[in-house]
């Protein structure tokens, strides 16, 4: 396999009893410079009329395009980015929410950092057995507009029995408190998993409402470009939004095992084709 494990005993103790880790400089400045100038690429070709909003508070879109979005490389604007009349208030480039739900699969980019030796040594550390990339996006935090996202876990949206979903969070930019970076309650997931979003006949929805969360309790995760934040998918976690001038570009990738466990079919993605796993141990 020729894959190896990358996180030393201290980094996964330290996962284990706070539900996330930082791994510093995990990008090179060349993989990051490569990753942005792919995504400037990608924005210049796509055309604005074959889009979607995406609201970051109650995510509750239930178009073909978001569904689709699970197989292919789409658009979805922040909810602040149009005006009355429905045109942008700027640019498109600076109005996007985020890009997904497939850049790993489909751009040879971003391909090739998502099935990386480096990426694939860390899911080792972390028991993965046939790991596959179930999701991608690429989240812009746009200065001015960057809508909050909410308290969350990652495996309500993305449910395996038993649960298996891991997040992997690339800063492509510093991400800190004034720009919007990512906020989590440390050791929340031990807690295990509060609701669900199902995919039903009607479109896409909670299984239940949200628990209030005390700001209190959250944590901000400040990091530099390059950091990579894993996350444990019962870990609660959010960031708000960004009222700075500064962007704050970061890759995330949804990890899934496909051993040992089962994809829910209630899930909000249902693929026509299987992932490839990035490896098989």
């Amino acid at each position: 396999m020729g894959i190896v494990r990358d996180l030393s005993s201290d980094q996964l103790q330290f996962f284990d009893s706070h539900g996330y880790l930082v791994v510093e400089s995990f990008a090179s400045p060349d993989e990051i410079d490569a990753m942005r100038k792919r995504m400037e690429q990608l924005l210049d070709e796509f055309d604005c009329s074959t889009s979607s909003v995406f609201s970051t508070v109650n995510q509750q879109l239930t178009d073909d395009y978001f569904f689709e979005s699970a197989e292919n490389i789409s658009f979805f604007f922040e909810e602040k980015a149009f005006q009355e009349d429905g045109d942008l208030k700027q640019a498109k480039e600076l109005s996007i929410n985020k890009v997904g739900h497939a850049l790993h699969e489909i751009d040879p980019v971003f391909k090739s950092f998502s099935s990386s030796k480096k990426v694939s040594g860390l899911l080792l550390s972390l028991g993965y057995k046939k790991p596959i990339v179930i999701q991608s996006m690429y989240i812009f935090k746009q200065p001015g507009i960057g809508g909050e996202v909410v308290p969350h876990q990652d495996n309500s949206f993305l449910y395996t029995e038993p649960t298996t979903c891991t997040g992997l969070w690339l800063a492509l930019e510093d991400a800190n408190t004034t720009n919007g970076c990512l906020w989590a309650i440390p050791g929340s997931h031990k807690n295990g998993l509060v609701r669900r979003f199902l995919r039903g006949d009607n479109g896409v929805y909670f299984d239940q409402p949200s628990p209030a969360y005390e700001h209190k309790d959250f944590v901000p995760i400040e990091v530099r470009a390059g950091s990579l934040v894993v996350i444990h998918g019962d870990l609660i976690h959010q960031s708000f939004e960004n009222h700075s001038p500064k962007s704050r570009h970061a890759y995330s990738l949804h990890v899934v095992d496909t051993e040992g466990c089962v994809w829910a079919p209630d899930n909000w993605i249902r693929r026509k084709v299987q992932p490839e796993p990035l490896y098989e141990s």
